[in-house]
């Protein structure tokens, strides 16, 4: 590993009577760090599929778009787990932001450089390249909510850091339209305007690079300052593994990751999560279209109050799951997929020309549906030691997106052109059904017992 990635060194311990204060400041301010870090990370997400469009009057089929733009979840799904492994011997404050900056990098290149754009085959491998580095967002934040926040109040924080990604997709579109109109005028006809859509997310993402990098921090001993679990008084009673030395890789994979019974069994329900939430998510417009008569506006604004109900939801899930259940994730994913279940089935059953129905529904699976997605990643915090959380996190994630995103894509397409929309809606019942069954598995599974 490269030396100036490694883990930032524990310093002598300050005064007890600074601890309080210092402990505070830094708190809120690594938190505000990896919040915008991550968000950033989401304004330069789903560039592409903004410039779609313009490639599509060039030429280009949506075929081979399409296929250039799968590129970005499969590249992301292995990535999470592999740079989520270099993430827990890794110092989170320059890994985090190398990878935004190294992201950056990758738009920025396709805005300036217009041969990157003109043929399938160097976009896929560009679009491969930028999931790669986003791979690089998720763990180094995971490492910094593990060592800056104990296991009863990890729940509310990581909710809330996991709206940035709702935050950073959402300003992404119009911060891409106005990279759009000042390319368009100020580029002197060597850009066709459309390359905007990289360029300016990609230079806010480098500032916002730079403000993530002075504000965290690695780890509490590296600031002088007592492990977590001692400053909040907050021991689970039953876990065996409360020390702060760094594990090797071996250590991290095989005693901690791939042989705990627990990771596979969220690994295994993020595949259900992610098919539900994928396969609802990028169909929505499509089958409102053509099933409830909504027009391209209509959809429009479905899918978007889809993704910010988001946030609420995301927030209500951590908070019941750390003051209702102490720490116990299972139950309120449990909860919230039974919800979700019944939502989607409101949703397809629905006649069409009751539009207001198809959005109460569709808005209750955006609620619903991203406090499981963020619960899982949390578990997956949760069930293994502090210097393997990134690794967990990765394999999860890596299941989720090959197993479930990808997946739920090409099932529901299959489906819905071979046997209908009710085909694909009763194959997103069952599934939906099976994740909230998985669950249970979970069930009176707290935070680091029984590691």
């Amino acid at each position: 590993m490269f030396k100036f990635l490694k883990p930032a060194k524990h310093i002598k311990p300050l005064p007890s009577e600074k601890v309080d204060d210092t402990y505070k400041r830094l708190r809120l301010q690594v938190f505000l760090g990896i919040f915008l870090g991550y968000a950033g990370y989401y304004l330069l997400r789903k560039n592409f599929s903004l410039a779609m469009p313009y490639l599509i009057d060039e030429g280009f089929s949506k075929t081979g778009l399409g296929v250039a733009l799968s590129a970005i979840s499969i590249a992301y799904g292995i990535s999470k787990f592999v740079m989520g492994t270099v993430s827990d011997r890794s110092n989170a404050r320059i890994f985090l932001t190398l990878g935004l900056i190294l992201t950056a990098i990758v738009n920025l290149l396709l805005g300036f450089i217009p041969v990157l754009t003109s043929s399938i085959f160097i976009m896929f491998v560009m679009m491969f390249l930028n999931g790669w580095f986003q791979g690089m967002g998720w763990p180094p934040s995971g490492r910094v909510l593990v060592h800056w926040y104990s296991v009863s109040e990890r729940g509310s924080k990581t909710a809330i850091w996991n709206v940035a990604h709702n935050v950073g997709g959402g300003l992404m579109a119009p911060l891409a339209l106005v990279g759009v109109t000042l390319i368009s005028t100020w580029s002197f006809g060597y850009l066709k305007g459309f390359e905007g859509t990289f360029i300016l997310p990609a230079i806010v993402a480098i500032i916002i690079a730079l403000i993530s990098y002075s504000l965290i921090r690695d780890t509490p001993q590296s600031e002088g300052l007592p492990p977590i679990e001692a400053y909040k008084d907050d021991y689970d009673t039953n876990s065996k593994h409360t020390i702060e030395t760094e594990l090797t890789t071996k250590e991290i994979l095989f005693k901690y990751v791939l042989n705990n019974k627990w990771v596979w069994a969220i690994a295994i329900a993020n595949i259900f999560v992610y098919f539900v939430r994928c396969g609802v998510l990028d169909w929505a417009p499509t089958y409102l279209s053509e099933e409830k008569d909504f027009n391209l506006k209509a959809s429009g604004w479905a899918y978007f109050l889809y993704e910010w109900a988001g946030i609420p939801g995301t927030l209500l899930c951590g908070y019941i799951s750390d003051k209702v259940f102490k720490g116990r994730r299972g139950p309120a994913g449990f909860i919230f997929m039974l919800g979700v279940t019944i939502a989607v089935i409101v949703y397809w059953l629905n006649p069409a020309g009751n539009p207001l129905i198809d959005n109460i529904a569709l808005i209750s699976i955006g609620f619903l549906i991203y406090g499981p997605v963020m619960l899982i990643g949390l578990q997956a915090l949760d069930y293994v030691p502090k210097k393997a959380a990134g690794t967990a996190a990765g394999l999860t994630g890596l299941f989720g997106y090959l197993g479930g995103a990808v997946m739920a894509n090409i099932i529901m397409g299959l489906l819905v052109d071979h046997l209908g929309w009710d085909a694909g809606f009763l194959i997103l019942t069952i599934i939906s059904i099976l994740a909230m069954l998985s669950f249970t598995l979970t069930w009176h599974k707290r935070g680091q017992s029984s590691i």
